[in-house]
């Protein structure tokens, strides 16, 4: 039987990870990435159990965890430093979902290039059309351009990967745009600081969250995620951050006081508020913010997108390398994963509500006095329901 062959549009974070998974499967694999450097942009993340687990899928896991540092979520406390929800310490129970793994992007990007490796990558190509196929028929269909140049190659299976603005989401799915979430974020990766160990504390404010985690020994992640009008400049983003956080606990203050001008970047946050009626469509699949982009407050953007990926191989890819039909292994994927991550999207949304969303003083008040009669235990255990996901077996 000939090899099987996949196009992945994107070479982020979801698809090198999905790259890797058809690979595993015995795919024959090429990468389409638009940026030329090919260089992961941005700053750090938090890995949680469910997307550790989807490492671990793609043998990529001990090498992630090696190249980031293990944190606790400690719980979330508002912006006069009073804890509202703080979490049972069960560091030392393995089994705990009171964890993440703090990363630095380019390093996530580094080991997931590495667990792809045997796919071809083609950067600065630029994807203009996806003919979809048929399943049961044509095969799809994908032009680019490079250098100059018009390309063009049919596949088995199209995923894709292509993020936020996706150009192939835009094209089969136009109803389902982007919208501004209200907020930008301010995102660093600072030298260390003493004021922030091995927990991971979340902290309300007036109209805005912020975090900060360590992503090794030697660099800590922190953002501030914050209500601001869409596509406005700020003259001096790190005089306004620190004019933000003044009043904030002085753990905080220093974070953003030891950023240096250099290490501070700003991006305007969207999300997809209409969701994809479906994840397939002929022989493409949707993953990640392509299919999903979801507000971070809940921290499973890059998460959901790790589980899709490990999805697209032991469900789609390794099923039908040993035999079984396209169209029943695509639609068991969209099952499954359609109704998890549009889940969590609007799990995203509701936490919000509670926590940026909210600006004036009586609101962050009642706020504050409803979650502080919360049983700490029964809402971590209602979190621990979103990172207790792991692969589902591969076919044999």
């Amino acid at each position: 039987m000939d090899q099987r062959t996949a196009i992945v549009v994107g070479g982020g974070i979801a698809g090198l990870a999905a790259a890797a998974g058809l690979v595993r499967a015995g795919w024959r694999v090429t990468v389409l990435e638009q940026r030329q450097d090919h260089v992961e942009v941005g700053a750090g993340l938090a890995i949680t159990r469910n997307g550790m687990a989807a490492l671990e899928g793609i043998c990529a896991g001990t090498t992630v965890h090696a190249a980031g540092y293990q944190a606790f979520v400690a719980g979330t406390r508002n912006y006069r430093g009073r804890w509202l929800l703080r979490i049972p310490d069960t560091r030392g129970d393995p089994d705990s979902m009171n964890w993440v793994c703090g990363v630095h992007r380019r390093r996530l990007h580094q080991a997931l290039a590495t667990a792809a490796g045997e796919a071809e990558l083609l950067t600065g190509a630029q994807v203009r059309a996806v003919e979809a196929g048929d399943p049961a028929g044509a095969a799809a269909r994908v032009t680019w351009r490079k250098d100059g140049s018009e390309h063009a190659a049919w596949a088995d299976l199209v995923v894709a990967a292509d993020g936020i603005g996706s150009t192939v989401r835009t094209q089969l799915f136009p109803d389902c745009r982007l919208a501004y979430s209200g907020k930008t974020s301010w995102r660093a990766v600072i030298s260390a600081t003493n004021d922030v160990d091995e927990r991971f504390t979340i902290t309300w404010g007036p109209g805005t969250e912020f975090g900060a985690v360590r992503i090794s020994h030697r660099e800590v992640y922190w953002y501030g995620y914050f209500h601001y009008p869409a596509d406005t400049a700020i003259h001096d983003e790190l005089a306004a951050a620190r004019r933000h956080f003044a009043r904030w606990p002085l753990d905080v203050q220093r974070v953003v006081g030891a950023t240096e001008p250099e290490q501070l970047i700003r991006q305007d946050v969207y999300h997809l508020t209409v969701p994809l009626p479906t994840y397939t469509h002929g022989r493409v699949v949707v993953i990640g913010d392509a299919a999903h982009a979801m507000l971070p407050t809940m921290g499973q953007g890059a998460n959901t997108a790790l589980e899709d990926a490990v999805c697209v191989g032991r469900m789609i890819a390794a099923p039908v390398h040993v035999g079984a039909d396209l169209s029943d292994a695509m639609a068991r994927f969209d099952q499954a994963r359609r109704p998890r991550t549009q889940a969590i999207a609007q799990r995203s949304r509701l936490t919000e509500r509670v926590g940026a969303d909210l600006r004036t003083r009586w609101s962050q008040a009642l706020r504050d006095a409803a979650m502080r009669i919360m049983p700490p235990a029964a809402t971590a255990k209602a979190g621990s329901q979103v990172l207790r996901w792991r692969p589902p077996p591969n076919p044999h």
